[in-house]
């Protein structure tokens, strides 16, 4: 089996962004064919992990964020994986005012924003979480 990968890495060569094979199959990895094999529900799963991971690592910039409550680190690694950090980042007021600890003032600046208007309950759901600490039931 080592042989065999080796030789199939050597062959296909490693692509961690997809592309397009020389077939016009969307690709992945080494030779991954997206169109026609997609990935399997535990793939997603690590792949969801290891974003999650990221996303709690790029908050960790901030000083305040490891002494938050699980509820509201939870609303801002789902806000900052949905947004990616670039966007995530022109949150100015929301993060000054979630530093802050004036979680009503947070809540209306996520909900006062394009992002809010795009993603809807979604973005009622954290707000609510920010604003209060607790899950949505």
């Amino acid at each position: 089996m080592k042989r065999l990968i080796a030789m199939l890495q050597r062959h296909e060569g490693l692509r961690l962004k997809p592309y397009k094979c020389t077939a016009g199959k969307l690709s992945i990895g080494y030779g991954r064919n997206l169109d026609d094999m997609g990935i399997s529900e535990v793939e997603a799963m690590v792949m969801l992990r290891n974003d999650i991971e990221q996303c709690y690592q790029e908050l960790e910039m901030f000083s305040w964020f490891p002494d938050l409550d699980q509820v509201r680190q939870e609303a801002l690694v789902n806000m900052l994986f949905n947004l990616g950090l670039p966007t995530f980042l022109e949150f100015k007021k929301t993060l000054k005012h979630v530093a802050e600890h004036s979680w009503s003032m947070a809540a209306a600046e996520m909900l006062n924003s394009k992002w809010a208007r795009q993603v809807g309950s979604r973005a009622e759901e954290l707000a609510y979480m920010i604003e209060t600490g607790t899950y949505l039931k």
